[in-house]
């Protein structure tokens, strides 16, 4: 499988799913929307993954890139191929959609258990409740006729599926040189809300990337599997 990933800046990377990719045989390459890279031609690859970022999608007038992205985005849906949002990317994914993005009530910051809904068929024995890494401040109402899988006490819009599209608030990709460069370039959005962890907590639970790692793989094959099915 050819997948290929759109990245919005220097320290937001695949992480795992390069990992995933390198171990099952794919092929990965990507676009550094930041560096005004060219953005893909529709017939080069067969999953799309959009990536994390400190802007926001309706950021439109500082980062003109957002525009292109998004069409490429309703593209990739339109040709039936497979789209895979994280955070950042799950939001332009239901923006996309047709959803509003907007600042959620709490940013969520460090590692905070999500509850799985048990719908949809890409969460298929996930456990009721995990712990994931979190870094975000804005949400988006859930896509209609979208099928909605995790949530949070701080945000109900965790994650949800649609037709050929799975959209991640959350971090399952995360490697600990990202977190640990968030930590530093993101410092800012740094605080004392009830969602947010203080850095040192933060690195202290590192130990939870294995875990993350596994359910990731086992999600990214469901997902590989389903990228090929004639819809």
């Amino acid at each position: 499988m050819r997948i290929h990933f759109l990245q919005h800046v220097a320290f937001e990377n695949p992480g795992l799913i390069g990992e995933w990719a390198v171990e099952r045989g794919h092929s990965l390459t990507g676009t550094r929307l930041d560096l005004a890279e060219p953005l893909p031609a529709l017939d080069t690859f067969d999953l799309l993954l959009i990536m994390g970022g400190p802007m926001s999608v309706n950021d439109e007038h500082i980062y003109p890139w957002l525009r292109p992205e998004k069409q490429l985005i309703a593209d990739t849906m339109a040709a039936g191929k497979f789209v895979i949002g994280v955070c950042l990317g799950s939001q332009l994914l239901a923006g996309v959609l047709g959803s509003p993005v907007y600042r959620n009530r709490e940013k969520e910051i460090g590692w905070f258990p999500v509850q799985t809904t048990g719908a949809g068929s890409l969460f298929e024995d996930m456990p009721s409740e995990f712990t994931v890494f979190h870094w975000h401040g804005e949400t988006y109402d859930l896509p209609a006729g979208a099928t909605l899988l995790a949530s949070t006490a701080g945000c109900r819009s965790q994650a949800f599926e649609t037709g050929r599209c799975l959209g991640l608030q959350f971090h399952m990709e995360m490697t600990e040189p990202i977190i640990q460069d968030l930590l530093v370039h993101c410092a800012a959005d740094l605080g004392s809300g009830p969602y947010q962890q203080p850095p040192q907590e933060i690195r202290e639970e590192m130990w939870r990337l294995k875990p993350a790692r596994d359910r990731l793989f086992t999600l990214l094959d469901r997902v590989s599997t389903r990228a090929f099915v004639v819809a």
